[in-house]
């Protein structure tokens, strides 16, 4: 790689992660390289890794909304996958042992050399102890890094029990707490469903007004 590349490269993730932390994935690019791709926002993931055999090629993308911190997490967690990739093969299982500790080895410079806020690095110190499929998996690791969006998410557990909530697209009314969940009864069909209270939900003064004719 080119000094140019790298110095493109470096300029590029600047828009995306901590000042602090562009060096070190820059350094991950290099030793591992890949083709990084922003995307545009997806429902379905943060982020996601491939490998194409017939070009040799390794291809990462993240989404282009995450918050800074999200986005440094999730460009590591995908970075995992190739290392794991790399070093153990297909034999390896997508999130199995063998990437968590891959993940956990790469999150380690971020905690040991402070490269996100107090808060966020108490929650990556919990989450390394067990990496899950997804940081959104992560309760606490979740609750943390949304508080850096530019306009903070809501959970379930932030609005009044009987209040009437969106949720996948669906029309849902909070009731009771059974441990971590609360029982929501779907507005439309009635049927009732556990849902989880770190759930992101819309609420019902976040939905857009009709409007009306003067």
């Amino acid at each position: 790689m080119t000094e140019d590349q790298i110095r493109h490269y470096k300029n590029r993730l600047a828009k995306f992660i901590p000042e602090e932390s562009v060096s070190y994935c820059c350094h991950l690019w290099q030793k591992f390289p890949f083709h990084l791709k922003i995307t545009r926002p997806r429902k379905s993931k943060l982020g996601d890794y491939r490998y194409d055999p017939g070009k040799r090629q390794h291809y990462i993308s993240v989404n282009l909304d995450l918050n800074p911190y999200a986005f440094l997490v999730t460009y590591l967690h995908e970075v995992a996958h190739l290392v794991a990739f790399q070093k153990y093969g297909r034999k390896a299982a997508p999130h199995g042992q063998e990437w968590k500790a891959v993940f956990s080895h790469l999150l380690e410079p971020v905690i040991r050399r402070q490269m996100v806020p107090a808060d966020v690095l108490d929650a990556l110190a919990r989450y390394m102890k067990n990496p899950k499929a997804s940081s959104c998996s992560d309760a606490n690791l979740t609750l943390v890094l949304g508080k850096y969006d530019p306009v903070p998410k809501k959970y379930l557990d932030d609005i009044p029990s009987g209040e009437v909530f969106q949720f996948q697209d669906r029309i849902f009314r909070k009731g009771n707490l059974r441990r971590t969940r609360y029982v929501c009864a779907e507005v439309k069909s009635g049927k009732q469903y556990l849902i989880s209270k770190h759930a992101e939900i819309k609420s019902g003064e976040d939905q857009p007004r009709r409007r009306t004719m003067s």
